[in-house]
């Protein structure tokens, strides 16, 4: 499928390299306040990453690979560069669990450090092996757009329901659920978004309505409760999500939640559809029960931004993400292709 779109906005990238330092949306303060950190080294990036001041799986693989960059340039002077770098790496790689794209990234900048032999190579090397990552996101999430386009194969405007985050504040840019609905809104086959809130951090409140609001593209904010009423409306064809890691078998760990709605999904004759690049592919990991599941403190569900919600010390179980298996997946789009009913065979096709 080509795409025939005049126009086309990439929307709000949460990162800018400036070659000597790193800028970072902090999207913990979005709606209501657009504020930029600046990371000048590794441990000021793997703690954005770890605070939850960037987000999303492949713009963490983004930063991350930024992080080792600056790790080489500011190990300038050091008899031990090496080894900095090496330890930058380590605590780059210790930032959050659950997001293989995070040590994907790592691994090929890894890659890049152990073929170099002096550190002004080092410094040129990493910047443009970072740099590199960061595009080829963006091709990517262009790509899956056009593949998902091709499985939906809609014949007039469709109402679609997505969880989360998944735009370009969690990408290079563009997005990969939202860049889905980005190009169905280019081409006139939206009719509306439906937004999950997205407890507890509330991305789809804070950041896909005010993504989606600022590039003026219908959308229609829900608490989480209220997906199965309007699944069960039938004003919505797909339920289109993002990934965090993807396994062996195509079971599939995405934000917590995401789960109930492929069940809901299935019940309603919705269909279900994940959106991620190949780098949160995880052929190495059978299936879904073997994926680390991080857990958060009890205090982000206990209150928000300091308004106590519950009993004080009142005992929390707060996953970041639930895995959905493979059987309730309609399919599986990354910019190598989709595979639809995924298995283990099908994954195996596509990307072994």
């Amino acid at each position: 499928m080509t795409d025939s779109s005049p126009q086309r906005s990439l929307g709000t990238q949460p990162v800018r390299w400036h070659g000597d330092r790193l800028e970072l949306l902090d999207q913990r303060l979005l709606p209501t306040e657009e504020h930029w950190i600046t990371a000048q080294g590794a441990s000021a990036v793997a703690q954005c990453i770890t605070d939850m001041v960037v987000r999303g799986a492949p713009a963490i693989g983004i930063s991350a690979a930024y992080g080792v960059a600056l790790a080489a340039r500011h190990a300038g002077g050091s008899e031990n560069w090496q080894a900095e770098v090496k330890k930058a790496i380590d605590e780059l790689a210790q930032s959050r669990p659950t997001a293989v794209n995070l040590f994907w990234a790592l691994q090929r900048m890894e890659k890049v450090f152990r073929d170099c032999s002096a550190l002004d190579e080092a410094v040129e090397r990493l910047a443009a092996e970072a740099v590199l990552i960061h595009r080829e996101d963006i091709a990517a999430n262009l790509a899956m757009a056009d593949h998902a386009l091709e499985v939906m194969n809609p014949q007039q405007a469709i109402g679609v329901l997505t969880h989360c985050n998944t735009g370009a504040l969690a990408t290079g840019g563009y997005g990969t659920a939202l860049g889905v609905i980005r190009r169905l809104h280019e081409r006139n086959l939206l009719e509306k978004v439906y937004a999950d809130e997205t407890r507890p951090w509330l991305q789809g409140s804070r950041l896909t309505a005010w993504e989606l609001s600022r590039d003026e593209i219908p959308v229609t904010l829900n608490a989480d409760g209220a997906a199965a009423a309007i699944l069960a409306s039938g004003k919505v064809r797909w339920v289109v999500v993002g990934a965090d890691r993807i396994t062996a078998n195509g079971d599939v760990a995405n934000k917590i939640g995401t789960y109930s709605l492929a069940v809901l999904a299935r019940y309603h004759g919705v269909g279900f559809m994940v959106v991620a690049p190949s780098s949160t592919v995880d052929m190495e990991l059978p299936e879904g029960a073997q994926i680390p599941i991080e857990e958060r403190e009890g205090k982000e569900v206990r209150e928000i931004r300091g308004i106590p919600l519950a009993p004080t010390g009142v005992d929390v179980f707060n996953p970041v993400f639930d895995v959905t298996p493979a059987n309730l997946i309609d399919a599986i789009v990354t910019e190598k292709g989709a595979v639809r009913k995924p298995d283990a065979a099908g994954m195996k096709a596509l990307f072994a």
